[in-house]
């Protein structure tokens, strides 16, 4: 039987579907190589996606040659299907999607070769202290590249290169540094107590046995979900299969990593957007070789070409930072459960406050809920009380009231650390003028310019457009007359500052000068003891552990409860418990103080008596009521224009051609909670419908009849939107 002549080849473009093109003799190509096509007047890099023995009606003579096949890793069968399930969900480009699964063949080069030096036993011709420290190393015959053998001796590299000159030291070859360090499933496993035995071993079994089968891991803050998981992991390494554990932020990695390293004897790959391009390109040949066993990565590693995938955790399952909302929409922790519907093998989802969605689907019986209800250790959950701001509020021109103040005073006295929990970044949220009143806003964003006091700028969170702050007012020309209104995390600190002097402070917040690297430093400080009071953002609720942590405050907790937003609620109450549940992790008689204005709202209510059950009974009756989702389907369309009449008028065009019928509710065109970001109006429109409905379908047969946008006017389409903005 003779090869196939033709191929489909999908290009990492934005096109939805592959192209094709004719097999030349003497090529062999199979579907997932990543090959070189004729692509107009240029050469593009695509994807083999299918082969025909029929040109599939289009004449011979006009398709072209593939130019040729490059000789790196193909897209594996099981990915080209996780591209087209999202393409087809989000009605995202297929090329698109593509892009996100796909590494440039020269970027998966192999590297250059490593050099190293070693002793030849010829002492140097110029004896000095510098040469003698590195000869001193270097007796023990290993080789070593310079720059680390330059590090350890604490000399300059350029001793080394006049050491290698004079012919004591030769320069040799190093093997290629290893992808994936050898993992050891028995190497130090925990002490697991009772709840976390039953749930481990049911996640075991399931590795061991193979299969589909979806896995909610709902623990309380600190009751050991990763250790369950880890012994998936190791059941994992037992049977010679691969591990993919996504994590929400990279920020989380370095002390995850850690905790990885102490129970398998080395760290796993890591894969996110902060590896080098050396490292990533050696991670993703080494999975897909299957040489690396395990990787910890963002939604990113989600698309490696694992050569045998056995396990897939996600873990803080319910965090927002798993939602991609620029490019391709699409939502990690849902694909993470269809590829590994793909692969026919076990998922993990951990949470100490799952998702509703997640909750509901346990409810019905589509995923196993494996529940661990005491802290790992025996340790209590700290005892959490309000402080109602409306009768027991700060002094005026303050954000600490007297309450959390002493029970500050009090935690520092014990020598422990205490948490001020703000989830606003900055010195203040918004700058006005005392004489008329005048606001400084994004020129670009229907927003307010953030104060950075430690910066000196007026920074906006949506563009990043920055600006001095003004020294007179442009609309009534005062001099001198701009105020900052509310706190930042910056403001929290200088009143900490003033109340508690000579105290170690801390600021977590995503935004400081020193970028990730700064924050993997600073976290490991606070875990180490080595701050007396943190104040920070959201980062702070993201799993971290801090020993020593015995108080958490929450300076406002009423502040996502005002917004629109269906799913404010939930975040809220995910977030706050998340955050009070970082202390007392290794220690009893920890305390959360939580300042609010609605300390009977019922969410601060659960909160304070503990009560989980109490709010998903009432937030899901609530969506099932309104149906929202996971009781019904949403899909969110922006259109986005330069002019605001323009985006106004393709969203009009969008709607008239809706299809008729009730399955569908429409609501819009209306302009955007945020009606102008990075200086393009936003107009949106949101599709309702039942949980059973095919909303992707019902959404590409309408816009099918829907001519593209033409000039600066965007379309993009999001279903099951995680944000309303």
């Amino acid at each position: 039987m003779s090869p196939p002549r033709y191929a489909d080849v999908l290009i990492p473009v934005a096109v939805d579907r592959p192209y094709s093109y004719r097999v030349p003799d003497g090529l062999a190509v199979a579907p997932g190589d990543i090959v070189a096509v004729p692509l107009g007047n240029r050469v593009a890099i695509g994807a083999v996606w299918h082969l025909r023995d029929e040109p599939g009606g289009i004449s011979h003579n006009r398709l072209k040659d593939i130019a040729g096949r490059y000789d790196v890793v193909p897209v594996p069968h099981e990915v080209r299907r996780l591209v087209d399930w999202i393409a087809d969900y989000t009605l995202a480009p297929r090329g698109m999607v593509l892009r996100m699964a796909m590494r440039d063949p020269e970027q998966l080069a192999p590297p250059r070769p490593r050099i190293g030096v070693r002793v030849t036993g010829q002492p140097p011709s110029r004896p000095t202290p510098s040469r003698a420290k590195v000869l001193a190393l270097m007796a023990d015959g290993l080789a070593r590249p310079k720059s680390e053998a330059a590090r350890e001796a604490g000399v300059s590299v350029g001793v080394i290169d006049g050491l290698v000159d004079d012919g004591a030291l030769e320069a040799i070859t190093l093997a290629p540094e290893a992808a994936g360090l050898p993992l050891d499933p028995a190497h130090a496993p925990a002490a697991l107590n009772p709840a976390q035995k039953d749930a481990a071993l049911a996640i075991e079994d399931a590795v061991a046995a193979g299969g589909f089968e979806v896995f909610l891991v709902d623990g309380v803050t600190g009751s050991g979900k990763t250790e369950v998981y880890f012994e998936a992991v190791a059941e994992a390494l037992r049977q010679g299969r691969q591990t993919l554990i996504l994590v929400p932020e990279i920020a989380l990695t370095t002390q995850f990593l850690d905790r990885f390293a102490a129970r398998f004897g080395h760290r796993p790959a890591a894969w996110h957007s902060g590896v080098g391009a050396t490292r990533r390109a050696r991670v993703w040949t080494g999975v897909a070789t299957g040489e690396v066993k395990v990787v910890v990565g963002a939604r990113s590693a989600l698309f490696l070409p694992f050569a045998a995938l056995g396990l897939v955790v996600v873990d803080e399952e319910h965090e927002q930072a798993y939602k991609q909302d620029d490019g391709v929409h699409y939502h990690a922790r849902d694909m993470a459960v269809v590829r590994a519907r793909l692969h026919d093998i076990p998922v993990v989802l951990a949470s100490a406050t799952p998702s509703v969605e997640s909750r509901v689907n346990a409810d019905r019986g589509r995923y196993r809920r494996l529940i661990l209800p005491e802290r790992f250790g025996g340790f209590d959950m700290p005892a959490i009380s309000t402080v109602d701001l409306k009768t027991r509020g700060a002094p005026t021109g303050r954000w600490i009231s007297p309450a959390l103040e002493l029970a500050m005073r009090e935690t520092l006295a014990a020598g422990d650390q205490s948490l001020l929990f703000l989830n606003r970044r900055g010195y203040a949220p918004l700058t006005l003028c005392r004489t008329c009143g005048e606001r400084v806003q994004c020129p670009n964003c229907t927003a307010w310019l953030v104060d950075h006091r430690f910066r000196r700028r007026l920074i906006c969170h949506h563009c990043g457009f920055s600006m001095p702050p003004p020294t007179e007012c442009p609309k009534c020309e005062a001099a001198d007359s701009f105020v900052a209104c509310g706190p930042g995390v910056e403001r929290l600190a200088e009143e900490c500052a003033t109340l508690f002097p000579g105290t170690r402070l801390l600021i977590l917040s995503s935004d400081m000068a020193g970028g990730v690297e700064r924050i993997r430093q600073e976290i490991e400080a606070v875990a180490k003891g080595e701050a007396d009071i943190v104040i920070g953002t959201q980062l702070v609720a993201k799993g971290h552990n801090f020993p020593h942590l015995a108080l958490v405050g929450v300076i406002d907790a009423d502040l996502g409860l005002s917004n629109g937003d269906p799913r404010a609620g939930e975040r809220t109450f995910q977030l706050l418990q998340q955050v009070v549940g970082r202390a007392g992790r290794a220690k009893d008689g920890s305390r959360a103080l939580i300042q609010t204005h609605q300390p009977a709202h019922p969410i601060i209510d659960a909160i304070v008596r503990g009560d989980r059950e109490a709010f998903y009974a009432a937030e899901i009756a609530m969506r099932e009521e309104a149906g929202l989702p996971p009781y019904g389907r949403l899909a969110a369309l922006v259109v986005s224009a330069e002019a605001q009449a323009d985006a106004f008028g393709y969203a009009r065009a969008i709607m008239r051609a809706a299809p008729a019928g009730t399955d569908v509710r429409l609501l819009g065109p209306a302009e955007a909670p945020l009606a102008l970001v990075r200086g393009r109006h936003r107009v949106r429109l949101l599709a309702r419908s039942a949980r059973a409905f095919d909303m992707s379908g019902w959404l590409r047969a309408w816009l099918s009849s829907v001519e593209a946008p033409r000039g600066n006017v965007r379309l993009e389409i999001d279903v099951d939107p995680q944000s309303f903005l």
